[in-house]
């Protein structure tokens, strides 16, 4: 207590003459706990949007999903019954045709009278959705060169184009995927016999309850009563399920490279610390040579570095409150519902522990190294460091204190397992910079320059008595690996996207060909001038109810793997393994089968849910739910972009299903306008999807996703410049004093500056080499057992990392070897 009470006292007078030496740590801080506390409000700003606005979201307070047949009477009474108001809604996809002959794939909506139940529908100019009347997603109406008052084929009927849709209310219920937005009335569909059996179409039947109805209860007491229906139901709560998913992710993706920033942080304050320290050390020297108690001390310095990470992480938490709203302001239209920006304690609270933990974690090692040196050594520690470490008890401290720190980031993330892999490459790529910096050391110790006083006195400050080559290699190491893996994986990718996929995939997707239809359909595409290739399967779409019995929503799965269980998936049958099968478990059945169903699908999904060969699947079509014995298992290469199912069943039972077929098509690329329009024109049912713009669109979202990565990895970098920094200041003083002896002694400023630019140089060419090869193995793993894809090695992409890497540590180099070059000797040689 005695030691408490000093060190408090000896604190506030020292904190009284101000914080220079420690702005490092507060800047540090600052930057780490701002990027958290701005990610984690954002998402909580987000939450609290989707909870005020769900039931709009939704278009309903509950909502019942079916595909290809309508809700039946009972359930329309039972729902009645309860007070329930009932909104039908079908969905399809549909090709747009203008008078000119232009036509495009959208995502066609019709609506009965009751729409929409929450929130309204606006169009431009302002009507209401007329009888024969048609509204479309203003890129339709600017790509077909559509005016209001024009004619608009969908399916075998014509629509009156009224305007554009300016709002749609529960546009998030409903995302339009394939093709931009159309909406007509429920009442004009059916004159555009789009609906055939087995097209592929659902029902959303929304619902609004009566005021002051417990919307979960009613959710409960419908899915039990229609229990065997196979229908999806939710409520105003889980109103996106798919963006939720998504905000998740991206929220947690954010926080691990702020946290990575907030790590880089901590070897800032590290480094200011000891930097803050060593201008501290006769001061030090001075109370230990006149009895001050090694535990005051170490308690004056702690308590003074806590308050400065304090105030650090004050200034985040309030940089960070205000980042959430310029981050709302950005996203308000990016977002299905703008977010709703406000004080949110948890996600502050949060961001405040993470800093100081890590505050904690990384301060007390150089406390504790200078509470265990004695008052005499401090004087020449500068010039001669003493190898003295922390005391057992503060070492403990320590590994408790970044223990803590894992454990919270463990604890707090959407998935723990990817969680800990980040914490262990966390430190893996800590210890493999530090070895890169003995290895260095090393090096530049046994090479010898005779001749050369330059590159000789270069070499000798990598490894001279407390150099800070360690320090500067870890601070710049993780921003840089990062930087290097994000660009690497989004590399990868585009590749895939732009040079490969291109090349392999057809020209277009044709969907809703009729049974009756497909000779007819396959005579006409094979005689069309640049037609090369022509594929044509049977297509159903089912729902998986059960795994080996086990109810779907209780099925254990791997989080890569869960997207099979929701949602409806497409389904085929197949006597002969479809082109380019490669079935890698159990055996496809003959060709003349008539047994009980069997099915085949993916061995990853197989891998995910646990199953094999003799396990069933339960699926649900058309209403009727049918049990599969598992008889294969494939390796789906998707890449290809042809047909290929998840599921496919042994013929026999699903023929006699009504079904439509699926088909690709693959040409000429001068010709798909032909193609497309000839198509359409003698099967106006069929709707055609071009695979090149849907290729185009994911390039843009992809490019889009990789802008936002590199720019978190740019906020890790931006810390490791600024540690950077703070470093380059920390041995201002060491390099002063140097600059003055050797100008004394005759070296030229010439000599003395690129003596330092050797120095700075080396150490940002070999930071970049270790952070290009810790990269390119992080990215390699990313793709090719995340996202199975394959891997391409781009030099360029690597190049660019270490240029970049040596051209920043040469430009902080040169900035203090300036500094110091401009400092006269005489003034310092007096004082020493």
């Amino acid at each position: 207590m005695n030691n408490l009470r000093l060190g408090f006292r000896l604190a506030r007078r020292e904190l009284r003459g101000g914080v220079r030496g420690l702005r490092i740590v507060l800047a540090c801080l600052a930057l780490g706990v701002a990027a958290i506390a701005a990610v984690g409000t954002l998402r909580a700003a987000t939450d609290a949007a989707f909870v005020a606005d769900g039931a709009r979201i939704l278009g309903g307070d509950a909502e019942v999903h079916i595909t290809q047949r309508r809700l039946p009477d009972a359930a329309r009474a039972w729902i009645a019954a309860r007070g329930g108001t009932l909104s039908e809604v079908v969905e399809m996809r549909a090709m747009a045709i203008a008078p000119s002959g232009e036509r495009m794939l959208v995502e066609l909506k019709a609506v009965d009278d009751r729409y929409p139940l929450y929130g309204d529908l606006v169009l431009d100019p302002p009507q209401p959705l007329a009888p024969g009347g048609i509204a479309l997603d203003p890129t339709v109406a600017e790509r077909l060169g559509l005016a209001p008052g024009d004619t608009v084929r969908i399916g075998e009927s014509r629509f009156r184009y009224l305007g554009a849709v300016a709002q749609e209310p529960d546009k998030v219920a409903s995302p339009t995927i394939l093709g931009p937005r159309a909406m007509i009335l429920s009442a004009d569909l059916a004159a555009t016999r789009l609906i055939q059996p087995g097209s592929l179409f659902a029902y959303d039947y929304r619902i609004r309850l009566p005021a002051g109805a417990d919307a979960g209860r009613f959710i409960a007491d419908l899915r039990a009563a229609f229990a065997g229906e196979g229908w999806r139901v939710r409520g105003a709560g889980d109103a996106a399920p798919g963006v939720n998913r998504f905000l998740d992710r991206a929220a947690f993706f954010l926080t691990l490279a702020s946290l990575t920033a907030l790590l880089v942080g901590g070897i800032g304050v590290a480094t200011g610390v000891r930097a803050w320290l060593d201008q501290r050390a006769r001061t030090i020297a001075t109370l230990r040579c006149l009895g001050a108690p090694a535990g005051a001390i170490f308690a004056t310095y702690l308590i003074q570095v806590m308050a400065l990470a304090l105030l650090g992480v004050a200034i985040g938490l309030v940089a960070g409150f205000g980042l959430t709203w310029v981050g709302a302001g950005l996203l308000a239209d990016a977002l299905p519902v703008p977010p709703r920006p406000g004080l949110y304690v948890a996600p502050l609270a949060m961001a405040a522990l993470y800093g100081l933990l890590t505050a904690l974690a990384f301060a007390l090692w150089p406390l504790g190294r200078a509470r265990e040196i004695p008052g005499a050594a401090l004087f020449r520690d500068a010039v001669q460091p003493v190898s003295a470490r922390p005391r057992l008890t503060l070492l403990a401290a320590v590994a408790a204190a970044g223990g803590a720190l894992a454990a919270l980031v463990i604890a707090t993330a959407e998935n723990r397992l990817f969680a800990l892999g980040f914490v262990g490459g966390a430190i893996g790529t800590l210890l493999l910079f530090r070895l890169g910096a003995g290895a260095l050391m090393a090096v530049a110790r046994r090479i010898r320059t005779p001749g050369r006083p330059t590159w000789r006195l270069g070499l000798a400050n990598l490894h001279r008595p407390g150099a800070p080559t360690p320090l500067m290699l870890v601070s710049l190491g993780i921003g840089l690996t990062t930087l290097a893996a994000i660009a690497l994986i989004e590399g990868n990718l585009r590749l895939q996207i732009n040079d490969q996929m291109p090349a392999a995939a057809p020209n277009f997707y044709f969907i809703d060909i009729q049974s009756d239809q497909a000779q007819a359909f396959d005579t006409l595409a094979r005689g069309l001038p640049g037609v090369a290739e022509l594929h044509r399967v049977p297509s159903l779409r089912a729902r998986v109810t059960a795994v080996n019995g086990v109810p779907a929503d209780r099925v254990r799965t791997t989080e890569d793997t869960a997207w099979a269980l929701r949602g409806d998936r497409g389904l085929t049958y197949a006597a002969t393994p479809p082109e380019g099968t490669r079935v890698v478990a159990g055996q496809w059945w003959p060709a003349d089968y008539a047994g009980p169903p069997l099915i085949s699908f993916d061995v990853n999904l197989a891998r995910g849910w646990g199953v094999g060969i003799g396990d069933t699947v339960t699926l649900n079509v058309l209403g009727r739910d049918i049990d599969f014995r598992i008889a294969s298992l494939r390796d789906i290469q998707w890449r290809a972009l042809g047909i290929n199912f998840v599921f496919v069943a042994s013929p026999g039972l699903l023929e006699a299903a009504p079904h439509t077929n699926i088909a690709t098509l693959r040409g000429d690329v001068a010709q798909e306008g032909a193609m497309l329009r000839a198509i359409t024109d003698a099967f106006p049912n069929v709707s055609g999807i071009r695979v090149r713009d849907a290729l185009e669109a994911v390039a843009g979202l992809l490019g889009k996703i990789g802008a936002a990565l590199s720019g978190t990895a740019g906020v890790t970098l931006a810390a490791g410049a600024l540690v950077l920094a703070g470093a380059v200041a920390a041995g201002q003083r060491r390099r002063i004093r140097d600059a003055v002896v050797l100008k004394t002694i005759g070296a030229s400023r010439a000599q003395i500056r690129n003596a330092f630019l050797v120095e700075f140089g080396l150490l940002g060419l070999t930071a970049g080499l270790i952070a290009a090869a810790a990269g390119t193995a992080a990215a390699w793993g990313v793709v090719r057992f995340v996202m199975g894809a394959d891997w391409a090695f781009l030099p360029g992409t690597l190049a660019a990392t270490i240029a970049f890497c040596t051209a920043l540590t040469l430009a902080f180099g040169y900035a203090g070897t300036a500094l110091a070059l401009r400092v006269r000797p005489a003034p310092l040689l007096r004082n020493e």
